[in-house]
C-alpha cells in the first residue's frame, strides 16, 4: 500500500515468498500408510463390483448372522409378519369360498368358526402359528382344505422359528465377543535379547476363563514385486516365532511377551531404526486363535503394528509380582517400556560386524572383567633392584 502511494520505492518491498523465513524448513507431509488390519482387529478391506450377488442368498443363514443387529431384527420381525399375513389371507379366502362371510342360517357349519372378516382371519393365523388358542376361533371338519392348510402353516411356522431363533442365538454367541477381553500392547518393541535383535509385543487375557490351545501367528504385509516385475500390493510373509517346543502354542494364563528373533530368514532382517517412520511401507499383523474354555467355540483376536508403532531400543517392564503366596498382575503397566542399549543398525549389519570383529558382549560384568584383565598394575616398591637391560 505504501509503495502505491510512493512513500516506499517498489524495489524495497518484499514479496510474499521473500518475506517468509527462509531458514524455516518446508516439508511436504506424506500420508500415513493405510492399515490392512485395524487395531481392534477389523480388516480394512472394501469389496466392490461383486457381480454374483446371488451367491449370498444361497447361504441365507450365514448372511443373516453376518448382518448388523438392526437388519437382523428387521428380518426377524418381517419373517413372522409376512407368514401371518400370508396365511391370514389364505384363511380369509377359504372362508370366502365356503360362504362363511355371508349371513347364513342357524344350522350352517363354517370351515373356521368366528371368522367373518380379514381381521378375524389374521388373528386365527397368529393363533395357529404360535399355538395360542383363545377358544373363540377353531377349525371344523367341514373343509378338508382347511385341515391341509393348518398342517402346512404349522410346518412353516416351526421352520421359521428354528431359522430365526438359530440366527439370533448364533449372533449373540459369536466368538468375537470373547476376543474383546484379549488385549495387545499398543506398541511393539525391537531390542536385544540374548545378544540378538528381537521383535516383541505383549498379549494378555482379562478373563479368568482360559483360552485353550492358544496359538499366535504373525505376518508382514507390505508392497513388493517379483523378479518378473509383477507388483504385489499386499504381499503376506509369515514370521516365525521363537518357541522352545517348536510350535506357536502359548499358555495364556498371564500376560506374555511374544518374541520373534530377527535372523537371516526373517522379513525384518534389513530393518534399521531409521526405517521406523510413518511413511514406511510396513505392517505386522498379529493373529491369536484359540478355543473358549466355557463355550468350546473357536475365537480369534487380531491387531497390527505399523512402522511408527514399533519402538526401537525399548523393553517392556515386568507386570507380574508374587504377593501373599500368589502371582499378581498389574495391568496399569501393561504397555509401559524402558530404554535399553540397542544398536541402531539392522540385524544383517549387526551379524556382519560381529563376524568381522568377533563376539560383542553387552554385559556390564564381562566388560569390566575384560578391562581389568587388560590393565597391568605396577607395584609401588620392590625388594630387589631391577638391573637395567
Amino acid at each position: 500500500m505504501l509503495s502505491r502511494k510512493g512513500l516506499i520505492p517498489e524495489e524495497y518491498v518484499l514479496t510474499t515468498r521473500l518475506a517468509e523465513d527462509l531458514n524455516e524448513p518446508r516439508y511436504i507431509a506424506k500420508e500415513r500408510r493405510a492399515r490392512f488390519v485395524a487395531k481392534n482387529g477389523t480388516c480394512n478391506v472394501a469389496h466392490k463390483n461383486i457381480r454374483e450377488q446371488g451367491r449370498f442368498l444361497l447361504d441365507v443363514f450365514t448372511t443373516v448372522v453376518d448382518l448388523k443387529w438392526h437388519y437382523t431384527l428387521l428380518i426377524f420381525t418381517m419373517s413372522f409378519l409376512c407368514t401371518w399375513l400370508l396365511f391370514g389371507m389364505i384363511w380369509w379366502l377359504i372362508a370366502f369360498a365356503h360362504g362363511d362371510l355371508d349371513d347364513n342360517e342357524e344350522g350352517f357349519v363354517p370351515c373356521v368358526t368366528s371368522v367373518q372378516s380379514f381381521t378375524a382371519a389374521f388373528l386365527f393365523s397368529i393363533e395357529v402359528q404360535v399355538t395360542i388358542g383363545f377358544g373363540g376361533r377353531m377349525i371344523t371338519e367341514e373343509c378338508p382344505t382347511a385341515i391341509l392348510i393348518l398342517i402346512i402353516q404349522n410346518i412353516v411356522g416351526l421352520v421359521n422359528n428354528a431359522i430365526m431363533l438359530g440366527c439370533i442365538f448364533m449372533k449373540t454367541a459369536q466368538a468375537h465377543r470373547r476376543a474383546e477381553t484379549l488385549i495387545f500392547s499398543k506398541y511393539a518393541v525391537i531390542a536385544l535379547r540374548n545378544g540378538k535383535l528381537c521383535f516383541m509385543f505383549r498379549v494378555g487375557d482379562l478373563r479368568k476363563s482360559m483360552i485353550i490351545s492358544a496359538t499366535i501367528h504373525m505376518q508382514v504385509v507390505r508392497k513388493s514385486s517379483s523378479q518378473e516385475g509383477e507388483v504385489l500390493p499386499l504381499n503376506q510373509i509369515d514370521i516365525q516365532m521363537e518357541n522352545p517346543i517348536s510350535t506357536n502354542g502359548i499358555f495364556l494364563v498371564s500376560p506374555l511377551i511374544i518374541c520373534h528373533t530377527i535372523n537371516k530368514d526373517s522379513p525384518l532382517y534389513d530393518i534399521t531404526a531409521a526405517d521406523l517412520t510413518h511413511h514406511e511401507d510396513l505392517e505386522i499383523v498379529v493373529i491369536l486363535e484359540g478355543v473358549v474354555e466355557t463355550t468350546g467355540i473357536t475365537t480369534q483376536a487380531r491387531t497390527s503394528y505399523l512402522a511408527d508403532e514399533i519402538l526401537w531400543g525399548k523393553r517392556f517392564v515386568p507386570v507380574i509380582a508374587e504377593e501373599d503366596g500368589r502371582y499378581s498382575v498389574d495391568y496399569s503397566k501393561f504397555g509401559n517400556t524402558v530404554n535399553v542399549a540397542t544398536p541402531k543398525c539392522s540385524a544383517r549389519q549387526l551379524e556382519e560386524d560381529r563376524s568381522n570383529l568377533g563376539t560383542i558382549s553387552f554385559s556390564p560384568k564381562s566388560t569390566i572383567r575384560k578391562r581389568n584383565a587388560s590393565v597391568k598394575v605396577k607395584p609401588k616398591f620392590t625388594l630387589f633392584e631391577e638391573e637395567p637391560t
